[in-house]
């Protein structure tokens, strides 16, 4: 009964989540492109040995998200229990590395030792079974690794969860130092969130480069850089296909047998290989974007004082963004299918 109980609060919370990093959709989309490429495979076996009864890669693939609140339904038992353990949990999900550079390097700026390619080689290590104190200071579960790996495959092809744009004082993105940003020479965009587009103008433009929404949102004033990456060019991508579900659009790319560039060593390794490949794709979402001068809000919740700058993009932007997150969902997908068969070969 308690496994039941897990399943239904899963099944609903999957139903309804739509607020982090490339969305429901997004890494549901790449979870069901990993399902496909492993199923039939000892990879796909070994997955299900993991997984409860009744649950898929898609269908687990915002659970790393859904453990922050309660907007996936009521917390269960082994979510609890997983961020009780994990304080930091919530950093798991991204690095800031400057956008500028070409490589993930330990202990650079933006870096941390428990960020996304940490907890990526971790989750890995459990996987292989060299799950030890060092290898696996967290503690993490087989399962809990699963579930972790599945999700951060799709965060850490999210071009913003690797690369971080910085604003000088004076104005425009630029290559800090650590020491620049301790002497608030630079300061950071918090992955892009800080960053905010005008809504009206994006949507406008979108109407005359991507195929119509059947059920359009309403504008906001304005909408975080971070939030557009996140979902609306997934829904971007999704349309310029034809696709309307994440299940639909993984059969569609799976079937135009998408060339992904493979990974190269241990796979514990890989994530840097990830981070890297990101990289470039970051190069891109910050092309011919411009921040403008810097402002500051006060968060409703916390009373938090933080900067803001209004940002100006390309009016085109919709096109090459939704390419590279077509593109970027694609790697995560096979990525997270091409790891899962070099552990259970």
């Amino acid at each position: 009964m308690k496994k039941l109980a897990c399943i239904l609060a899963l099944s609903s919370a999957f139903v309804s989540f739509n607020a982090h990093a490339w969305g429901n959709d997004g890494h549901r989309a790449v979870g069901a492109i990993a399902d496909q490429l492993i199923k039939g495979s000892n990879a796909g076996k070994q997955v299900q040995a993991l997984l409860l009864p009744g649950e898929s890669l898609a269908a687990v693939a915002s659970w790393a998200d859904c453990v922050k609140g309660t907007y996936c339904g009521p917390q269960t038992e082994e979510m609890v229990a997983y961020t009780s353990a994990n304080p930091k949990h919530a950093e798991y999900h991204y690095t800031d590395v400057p956008f500028q550079l070409s490589h993930y390097e330990d202990r650079g700026v933006g870096t941390t030792d428990h960020d996304i390619v940490q907890t990526l080689k971790q989750c890995i290590a459990v996987l292989q079974g060299k799950g030890d104190a060092v290898a696996n200071p967290h503690h993490f579960t087989p399962r809990q690794a699963l579930l972790i790996l599945t999700h951060l495959s799709g965060d850490i092809a999210q071009p913003l969860h690797v690369g971080e744009g910085y604003v000088g004082k004076n104005g425009g993105f630029v290559l800090p130092t650590q020491k620049q940003l301790d002497d608030k020479e630079a300061f950071a965009t918090t992955g892009g969130n800080n960053l905010q587009l005008d809504d009206a103008r994006l949507v406008a433009s979108s109407a005359q480069l991507i195929p119509a929404d059947d059920k359009p949102a309403k504008p906001q004033a304005t909408r975080a850089f971070h939030s557009y990456w996140d979902t609306t060019v997934v829904n971007y991508a999704f349309r310029r296909i034809g696709a309307r579900t994440p299940e639909q659009f993984a059969q569609m790319v799976i079937a135009d047998s998408p060339v992904v560039a493979p990974n190269s060593g241990d796979p514990v390794t890989w994530p840097y290989q990830w981070a890297d490949q990101t990289l470039v794709v970051a190069k891109l979402a910050y092309t011919d974007v411009v921040p403008g001068p810097m402002g500051q809000q006060t968060s409703k919740t916390t009373g938090e004082v933080y900067n803001v700058w209004p940002l100006t993009v390309p009016d085109n932007y919709p096109l090459p963004s939704s390419g590279a997150a077509k593109t970027q969902l694609i790697q995560g997908g096979y990525h997270l299918a091409a790891v899962l068969k070099a552990i259970w070969p």
